[in-house]
Order: C-alpha cells, then structure tokens, then sequence
C-alpha cells in the first residue's frame, strides 16, 4: 500500500473542546457575517443582503487566558458572536432544513484591526486583512445542539467590568438557519465548519491589560485579557 508522502510534516487540525466530552470538535473553514444586528447608523433601513468574509482554521483558539494585541494596529476591538458549528455538509439547503446540519453552538470573539478595515474600505479595497492575524477568533468549548436546543438567549461584553455589548440572539436580522441557507447557497457547507453570525452594537477598543468578560446565555462565556503591544 502507498502512502502519502509530504514536503514537510503538515500542521495537526485546528480542534476546540467540547462540552461535557473528552472529544474535540475538528475546525474546517470560518465563515464570518458582518454586523447582523441593528445598529445606530442602520436604524430604520430595509434588510440587506448578508454580508460574508472568512478567517483562516488557524485563527480559531481556545478562550482562555491572553488575548494577543495584534502587530499593524493602533485601533483592536472586540466583537461578541454566536458561533454556529456545522455537523454535516451541504449545498443549496433550505432554511426550513438549515438546523439540521448544526452539530452545536459556541461564544466567540471576532476580533478586528478597525483602523486597518476603515483604511481599506476607503481606498475600496478587501479588508479581511484587518480580520486575520493570529489568535482572532477566541472561542468558547462547543455546546451540543441537541443540549443547547435553539439559541434565543442574550449575547453580551464587558470591558473591565463596563459593559459594552448587549443584545438578544433574536433581534439577528438574519436568523441562523437564513445564514447557513445562503452560505450553501455559495459554497458546500462541510463538517467542521464554523460560522461567526455577527455582532451587536457597541463595538470598542481594547487597549492592554484590558480584561474582556463575554457570554452567551446558555451557550458559554470567557473570561480573557488583553497581551501587551508587540
């Protein structure tokens, strides 16, 4: 029998833990959707088609002690976020089926370079730079979704104990089961994929020694700080 051989031993897959199990969740791609909650400056407009961009397997860590404060930015913020973990993959899947390929639900932490993005979006260019660097998306343990049932709880942040996001999952302008239908809609959905489904209002910047505190009822929370300027 042949076996593989490779230019250089390639890396183990990303993982996170899972609730109530010695097993870990195996990470694939990161799909991201921006905002997904009103917001001041989108009061009173009609729904707008989603917006997607991505985070490579490798940002995903663990939710727990440093945050590392980012190289190339004088404006890091947080954003609080509904994680939806894919269980079984799929194309052009209806919304009324869309629940069915949730394998379970986290907390994380979308964070952005902002200074970088506005840059970015002003001289019309891509700015998912300003969303990837390393340790970017912090991540709680994977609740089942057969123990979690349906999110409808509130997602909320703290900054030293000031809070500074708070909203409730049912005031998404796109609905999980919407999000995952147009995503498939795009691209076959496979297991292990992940899916950040926006953030509330109340985006601010961190600065060093910060203390993040965030949660999602029923779901999990974190409890982070902020690393130092590199």
């Amino acid at each position: 029998m042949n076996m593989t051989e490779y230019v250089f031993t390639p890396d183990l897959p990303v993982t996170l833990p899972v609730v109530g199990s010695d097993q870990r969740f195996p990470v694939g791609r990161v799909f991201c959707v921006g905002r997904n909650y009103p917001w001041p400056d989108t009061q009173g407009q009609s729904r707008q088609p989603p917006v997607f961009f991505m985070k490579p397997a490798s940002n995903v860590v663990d939710a727990v002690g440093e945050v590392p404060f980012p190289p190339l930015t004088e404006e890091f913020v947080h954003e609080i976020e509904l994680v939806v973990a894919i269980g079984e993959g799929g194309a052009d899947i209806p919304e009324s089926e869309a629940l069915a390929y949730v394998w379970g639900y986290a907390a994380g932490l979308d964070l952005t370079r902002r200074d970088v993005q506005r840059l970015a979006k002003s001289n019309g260019l891509p700015w998912e730079g300003a969303k990837v660097f390393d340790g970017a998306a912090p991540m709680t343990a994977i609740v089942p979704a057969n123990r979690a049932g349906r999110p409808d709880g509130e997602l909320w942040l703290t900054v030293n104990g000031q809070e500074r996001q708070r909203d409730s999952l049912d005031n998404q302008i796109w609905s999980v089961s919407e999000v995952i239908s147009r995503i498939s809609q795009s691209v076959t959905l496979k297991a292990g994929d992940l899916i950040m489904t926006g953030s509330p209002a109340g985006v601010d910047v961190l600065q060093p020694g910060n203390i993040i505190n965030a949660g999602i009822d029923g779901i999990g929370q974190l409890e982070m700080r902020v690393g130092p300027r590199t």
